[in-house]
């Protein structure tokens, strides 16, 4: 089961609470906050930060039919460091965490797919902290421009930069180059 089946599922099971509609730079989410919340993108796109000693780190992005969220805080219930921001008008639809999973628990199909949901966030972050590791900022780039052409389309530089941990006037001769 891929990712649109598995939205298309919960579609059907009449899962999300309600819809959201956030303007450009509204928040879906501060730091220190608890949210026990899952959101499909149903337009627009957000990104997820953090900010460390008064610098902005970009973390990931949500783009239209991606599931976002501050998973550490949704799983633990506890706060979490991340914000969430819509970077343009975005509309999302949420699901609690009780809900989402009675959801995931009421059968064995439902229980696979959370794992296999979970194993795919467990090895994308490792690819991007590989990336972040070792990788040239050339390499970063061209790896991120295969894997999600649509963010040149929809992401400011200054957030693209922050994401691929390079100046924006980096990003910008490699964009040129």
């Amino acid at each position: 089961m891929n990712l649109k089946t598995w939205i298309s599922k919960l579609d059907q099971a009449q899962i999300w609470e309600e819809e959201i509609e956030l303007a450009r730079n509204e928040y879906l989410k501060v730091s220190g906050s608890v949210d026990r919340n899952m959101y499909f993108v149903v337009e627009g796109c957000l990104r997820v930060f953090v900010i460390e000693e008064f610098e902005e780190h970009t973390i990931r992005f949500g783009y239209q039919d991606n599931i976002i969220g501050a998973l550490d805080s949704f799983i633990t219930g506890k706060p979490s460091e991340f914000y969430i921001q819509a970077l343009k008008k975005t509309v999302v639809k949420r699901v609690s965490r009780e809900k989402y999973m009675d959801f995931i628990h009421s059968n064995n199909e439902n229980v696979e797919m959370w794992n296999l949901m979970l194993e795919f966030l467990v090895l994308a972050m490792m690819e991007r902290e590989r990336d972040l590791l070792v990788s040239s900022p050339v390499e970063r780039y061209k790896r991120v421009q295969e894997r999600s052409p649509q963010l040149f389309q929809e992401v400011p530089n200054k957030y693209i930069a922050s994401y691929l941990r390079m100046t924006p006037e980096t990003l910008s001769r490699l964009k040129k180059s």
